[in-house]
Parts: structure tokens; sequence; C-alpha cells
């Protein structure tokens, strides 16, 4: 299945054989005499080759690769904050990109005096941003804090008053790196509000993420970089399907490279490694219990001694909103088996007489075979994007399947 072809009148953004060189030389003395002479000195590192892919109006793509890969040169490059070395980048609109925010601000001005020095940065007159101004204080939540220097901020206020002014106009074409949202709990569900409101109305998105579960969930399409090249580009889940057989091999050889130099017990991998986050303020996870764990004493994960796994997972959320709860079950060698969340199968957790909110998982015979497993739980606001909390990988348990057949799981089927 091919990425649909779009008429010319559509196309937001247009990548042709974009390429990014960087110059590398052994010492600055080589880098004078290059300049002198006019002849080559330096080695040649391309970050970026031979990139070719547009974007059409209202199309949201994820790109994802490798630490290394070319995926943050990529996304500078189309912001404008570097040149390319080849290729051409054909832009229509406004462009926004969410990179470094609050990278470019002056610590010694205030808050104030810096929205509109960024605002003229990204072309906001000073007679828009007068207008502007009161929705993107009221967006950022800084108070008096607005008329400090900005030095006397916390890394979060700083990025707080810069995503409110990035984002105080609809852009035609937005550009996020790695994160959704910024700062704490209430300020990502309006990031991300935001974002999904930019989206609704037709403001073409590209993402960039190490989230398989974000790419999955937003991008009608994905771009995989490997090499800084352009490995797969289609429908989000042919790409990511591909990319997370490439991760699973690159995971298993990187074991194998580890268990050679420093060989470990089974007990060591065995052992529940991952404790859960302390309590905290805000919305997260209270406590998972699995029934029928049996404690061993030889250094095993605990023996299910049931046909059925049943899990319950306690949260608490944000005030009166119903949060959702996932839930993720894998070898613990780390393949994959199944992952699921109460907002995918239109599930609502019960809130509890304490304001706490409880499902029970329950999976009757479960289908696996022998073997050891590792789960891993998660908390996720009302529409499934913003991840409060999460568990990840912090109980592993054994069970045991009476025949001995080879095999991950047990398909549902039938003889005939």
């Amino acid at each position: 299945m091919a990425v649909k072809s779009h008429t010319e009148e559509s196309v937001v953004l247009r990548v042709t054989e974009l390429g990014k060189e960087y110059k590398l030389y052994t010492s600055p003395r080589q880098r004078f005499q290059s300049l002198l002479t006019g002849r080559a000195r330096h080695r040649s590192h391309w970050a970026l080759r031979g990139v070719s892919f547009s974007l059409v109006r209202g199309q949201c793509i994820g790109v994802i690769g490798d630490n290394g890969a070319g995926k943050s040169t990529l996304l500078k490059l189309l912001a404008g904050t570097l040149r390319p070395s080849t290729g051409t980048i054909e832009r229509v609109g406004r462009v926004t990109a969410i990179l470094e925010l609050g990278a470019g601000f002056h610590p010694d001005f205030s808050g104030r005096d810096n929205l509109y020095f960024g605002a003229s940065l990204i072309g906001i007159d000073p007679e828009q941003m007068h207008r502007l101004e009161p929705e993107i204080i009221a967006f950022s939540e800084l108070g008096e804090a607005l008329d400090r220097p900005v030095k006397t901020y916390s890394s979060g206020m700083a990025v707080r008053l810069a995503f409110a002014l990035v984002t105080a106009v609809q852009p035609d074409l937005l550009i996020i790196d790695e994160a959704l949202a910024v700062g704490d709990q209430h300020f990502q569900k309006k990031c991300i509000e935001r974002i999904l409101a930019f989206r609704k109305n037709g403001c073409t998105i590209l993402f960039c993420s190490h989230s398989p579960y974000h790419i999955r969930h937003l991008c009608d399409a994905a771009l995989w970089l490997e090499g800084g090249q352009v490995e797969r580009f289609g429908p989000t889940e042919e790409v990511l399907a591909g990319y997370d057989l490439h991760s699973r091999k690159r995971e298993i050889l990187a074991d194998d490279d580890r268990a050679s130099l420093s060989p470990q017990p089974a007990s060591a991998v065995a052992a529940d490694q991952i404790a859960p986050p302390a309590e905290r303020g805000g919305a997260h996870i209270v406590s998972v219990e699995v029934a029928n764990l049996h404690d061993e004493h030889d250094g095993q994960p605990r023996l299910l001694q049931s046909s059925d796994l049943v899990v319950t997972i306690t949260a608490r959320g944000r005030g009166a909103e119903c949060p959702h709860i996932g839930f993720m079950i894998e070898q613990s060698q780390g393949v994959g088996i199944t992952s699921l969340a109460t907002h995918e199968d239109g599930a609502v957790p019960v809130q509890l007489a304490d304001g706490t909110w409880r499902a029970v998982l329950t999976f009757p015979d479960l289908p696996l075979h022998s073997g050891s497993y590792v789960i891993s739980a998660f908390l996720f606001d009302e529409t499934g994007l913003a991840v409060y909390d999460q568990w990840f990988q912090f109980m592993h348990f054994r069970f045991i399947f009476p025949k001995p057949l080879p095999g991950l799981v047990r398909l549902p089927h039938h003889w005939s």
C-alpha cells in the first residue's frame, strides 16, 4: 500500500534530495590551511543524504529512527535553523517549530521583553504581538513572574512561556521534536489539546518521536531514517512494523555483546529489577496487584499458580478527570506479546470511595506457553495521549503450561 498522491495545490512541504554535510578537520591548523590554499583537507560526514518526501495540508507524519539517524538534523533544516548542503526545501505558508523551547531567550530580559523579542524572530510584528499578549500570558500561567528576568525562571517556566509564544498563531506546518508536551501534568494537557486543535483545523504536522504509541495514534504516515537516509516512507503501521523488527534485532545483538563481556546469573535477569516510582503528587499509579503469585526462594521470578492472569491496577487521577489505564506483557527477554488500554477497548475505570480509580484486567485461561514474563502498567489522561505515569517492566513472573509444546502463545484454532 502506498501513500496516496495529492494535487500540487495541497502540498505544504516538499523536500527533494535533501542533504547536510559536516566537514571534519583533525585540527584548527588543518582548517586554516584549507582556507588559505583552497584545497580540501577535511573528512566529510553526511548527517543527511538524498532525503525526499512531501506533506499535504492536514497530514500528520511521524519521523522515527535510531539515535544519530538524522532526525534532529532534518527537523532543523525544515525549520530553517540549518542550511542544507544539497537539495531543496519548498514550504507553503507559516512554519512553526517546537524544537529547543526557550533556548533563544535572553536571561537578563524579563519574560515580557523576551516575548516581544522572540515574536520578532518568528514573524509576529509588534502590533500583532500586542493583540496576542493577553492570550499568551494566560496560556503560560506565569502571572507576576512575567516581569522578572528569565534567569530567575525554572527550566519549566521558560519552556511554558516559549510554547505559549510559538503556538500563539496556528501555523500551516507544525514541526515537533521528541516531546508532545512540556511541563507538569496540567500544562501537558493544555499543550496536547492545542496541538490536537491545530490538527483538527487542517494544520500539517511533522512529529519526531521515539514513542511508537504516539506515532501510531497521531500519524497518517511515518518516515523511517537510517544512517541519514530514508529507509522507508509509507503508512504508519507498515513502517512501524519494519522499524520494530529492526530494533529487536539490534537489541538481541546488543544483549549478546553485553553477555559476552559480563555474563550474569539467570537470577539477576529474572529478578524484579525495576521498582515502581515513589508515590507523588498529581495523577499517578497507586498499586498493581497480580492474583495468585507464589513467591520463590531460589532467585526465580514468582510463579503464577492459576490458569487465569488477573491484574488489578489502582490509580489516582487529576481532579474529576477519569483517567485511562494501560497494560503490557512481554517475554522477559523483551519480545512483546500484547498491550491493552481502557480507552482502546471502550472500557472505563471504576471510581472508588477514596477518589482513586481501579481497573481489573483478566486473561482467562492465559494462552501463554511456559516461560518467564514481565508486565508494565501505564496511566493516561482522558484522551489517551498524555502519559501521566508508567511502571515499566516492574514485575517478572513465571508461568508453566502443562503441555510441553514449543512456541509463544496458543492461538484460537479448530481442527476439521
